[in-house]
C-alpha cells in the first residue's frame, strides 16, 4: 500500500485522545470500551493502560484478535491488530502520565498496572473536508442523482 494511506493514518490519529478498543470475549461476542490512547508517535502500534485483571488484559490474553477505532467531527479510523499485554515496568514509566495516574493511582511499578499494546496490521480511514463541504457535495449528488463525494476512504496495510 502505498506509504500516502501509512502517513494519512499517522496524521488522523496523531490528535486522537480516546479510542474504542474492541476485544473478543471468552464467548465468541465482540466486545468495545472506551480507553485513553497514549501519547507516542504512531507507527502501526497504540498503546493503553489497564489493570492487569480488567477486561480488555484478560480478554487480549485469551484471544489476541482486537480493533481500536479513533474518530472526530470529520474524520475516523478504524485500526485492524493483535493485542498483547506488556508488564515492562521501564515502559510503563516511559508513558506514564497524569492522565494515566488518575485511572491506576498506585502507579506504573504496581503488577497490576500494565500496558496493552496493539499492533495495527491494516486500517481503514474516512475523512471528510467538513461539515460545509459534506452539505454542498450533498446537495449536488441529489441535485445530479449521482453518489455524493464526501471525502477519502482508504484501506492500509500498515508497517
Amino acid at each position: 500500500m502505498a506509504e500516502h494511506g501509512v502517513e494519512k493514518v499517522r496524521e488522523l490519529v496523531a490528535d486522537e485522545k480516546m479510542a474504542m478498543l474492541t476485544t473478543v470475549g471468552a464467548d465468541g461476542s465482540l466486545e468495545s470500551r472506551p480507553m485513553s490512547l497514549q501519547e507516542v508517535e504512531f507507527d502501526g502500534d497504540l498503546w493503553f493502560f489497564a489493570e492487569a485483571d480488567g477486561g480488555p488484559a484478560k480478554s487480549i490474553a485469551a484471544n489476541p484478535k482486537v480493533n481500536v477505532t479513533t474518530g472526530s467531527r470529520s474524520s475516523w479510523v478504524s485500526i485492524a491488530g493483535e493485542g498483547s499485554v506488556v508488564t515492562d515496568v521501564a515502559k510503563k514509566k516511559e508513558l506514564w502520565n497524569s492522565g494515566a495516574e488518575a485511572w491506576l493511582p498506585q502507579g506504573p511499578e504496581d503488577a497490576s498496572v500494565v500496558l496493552i499494546k496493539v499492533d495495527g496490521s491494516s486500517a481503514e480511514y474516512w475523512d471528510t473536508p467538513g461539515a460545509v463541504a459534506t452539505a454542498i457535495s450533498f446537495v449536488k449528488a441529489k441535485a445530479t442523482g449521482e453518489r455524493a463525494q464526501v471525502g477519502e476512504n482508504e484501506k492500509v496495510d500498515l508497517p
